[in-house]
């Protein structure tokens, strides 16, 4: 039987394995076989480190919602310039391109959310979490004499997320008519709508 430090770094090997076997097949249809060749390891020793793939695709989730959530506070904690930090919340929030691996993950479990539970949940916390981020930034800003927010701070937040969900969506579907840049720009464009302050062009600089 393997050391307890040995099966926690083994499930964290296969849960990585297991992501980069979303990425490239997709969730639906996903097999332990995939997972393993993915892992350089056998159906077998994946079985036995997780009996039930429900489980490992649970814990592939909470991976990916944290890495993604973490990398936001990051980004904008980073920043003390109001303005500079809701564009940094917003370059974080978008997918750096069609390829970018945990947002890929992300959209395909949370599709699954549709039929668990479980799976809901973690989106709904993860939902909850990134408001909470828009909301600290925008306070800041209109704390600091920097924002003139036209709505309530949890509607402007609410709807930054749900535009960068939306457009997150179609840069990793490969829509070529909203380029990451483009999908980030018109995030920014939304916000200067609602904070009074102008943030695409100081944005441009930051990469």
């Amino acid at each position: 039987m393997a050391r307890p430090k040995e099966q926690t770094r083994r499930r964290s090997e296969l849960v990585a394995a297991a992501g980069r076997a979303i990425v490239r097949r997709g969730l639906a249809g996903l097999r332990v076989r995939d997972v393993a060749e993915e892992a350089g390891l056998s159906a077998g020793l994946v079985s036995y480190y997780y009996p039930d793939v429900d489980e490992l695709l649970l814990e592939v989730h909470q991976d990916a919602v944290d890495r993604f959530y973490w990398a936001r506070a990051r980004a904008a904690q980073a920043e003390q310039d109001p303005r500079r930090r809701l564009i940094r919340l917003v370059g974080a929030g978008l997918p750096a391109g069609e390829d970018d691996p945990v947002c890929r993950v992300l959209y395909e479990t949370h599709v699954h959310a549709a039929r668990s539970r479980t799976h809901a949940v973690l989106m709904t916390a993860l939902w909850d979490r990134e408001v909470s981020l828009y909301m600290a930034a925008l306070r800041h800003g209109s704390d600091s004499g920097v924002f003139r927010l036209s709505l309530p701070v949890e509607d402007v937040a609410a709807n930054a997320v749900a535009l960068e969900d939306a457009y997150g969506l179609h840069i990793v579907g490969r829509n070529t008519s909203v380029p990451a840049a483009r999908a980030r720009e018109l995030v920014l464009r939304f916000l200067e709508t609602q904070t009074g302050c102008p943030l695409v062009e100081p944005c441009q600089p930051l990469g």
